[in-house]
């Protein structure tokens, strides 16, 4: 298991993995995204309060799960980058802020829309739709971080820093609708207990769940592979596999 790890941090090594391993991911994720879709859209009955209105659940929800998982990544990363010097983890936390920040926005702008038939209104300054705006500036906050300071190592390490700090929005994100008295409804597909969601509505969101998962995964190793050539266009590896495809 180390030594899985120990390539893992190889530039070289996970270049060839990221490789192979992008193909499954994009692959699953069409195939679920699709049966998704299907389920939550057409087959999925209309809610007894919502109506069809409740269909945009299965953007926003699986978005807002994706804000929150994939800062944790960032955290997890950069924390690994801080403690053991590895360059992927910087690289890895660095490809994943874009991808973040879009399902950060992209929850933002489902939720203002679910929420206007629902509360009447585009947005409230509520304590999840406050929280996960502050989660949205950090994001950008940090890629701001990587773009300012000249020098590569200083912004990583100056960004990991702030990733680190960030984290404990997470919770607050996520333990907000319980700590305080807001218009967002509070959990239904994790609460303890049974969730208080139909199957035939359940299913489909974890299936589009499953699917922005494979569809980080699958981006962000397309970035780090691209951030990892960049990175390391004067190795010797880099230069033989240039002249291999010429």
């Amino acid at each position: 298991m180390w030594l899985f790890f120990h390539k893992l941090g190889s530039p070289k090594h996970f270049y060839q993995l990221a490789g192979r391993m992008i193909p499954w991911f994009a692959w699953a994720c069409a195939l679920l995204m699709i049966a998704g879709l299907i389920g939550g859209l057409v087959l999925a009955p209309p809610d007894y309060q919502q109506g069809d209105s409740f269909r945009i659940m299965y953007l926003h929800v699986p978005s807002a799960w994706m804000s929150l998982f994939i800062y944790v990544t960032m955290a997890v990363s950069s924390a690994i980058a801080l403690i053991w010097k590895m360059k992927m983890a910087d690289i890895i936390a660095a490809c994943s802020a874009p991808i973040g920040a879009s399902f950060t926005f992209l929850a933002l702008v489902s939720g203002s829309l679910w929420g206007k038939p629902m509360w009447g209104t585009y947005w409230v300054w509520d304590a999840r739709l406050t929280s996960e705006l502050i989660l949205l500036f950090l994001y950008l906050g940090y890629m701001g971080l990587l773009v300012a300071i000249e020098d590569r190592r200083n912004a990583a390490r100056a960004g990991a820093v702030l990733a680190l700090v960030g984290v404990v929005n997470v919770p607050i994100i996520h333990y907000s609708v319980q700590w305080w008295n807001t218009l967002h409804q509070g959990p239904t597909v994790t609460k303890f207990g049974q969730p208080s969601i139909a199957a035939s509505m359940l299913i489909p969101l974890l299936l589009m769940g499953l699917a922005f998962t494979l569809f980080y995964m699958t981006m962000v190793l397309i970035r780090a592979r691209t951030a990892v050539l960049t990175q390391e266009r004067r190795s010797q590896w880099v230069r033989e596999l240039i002249e291999h495809h010429e």
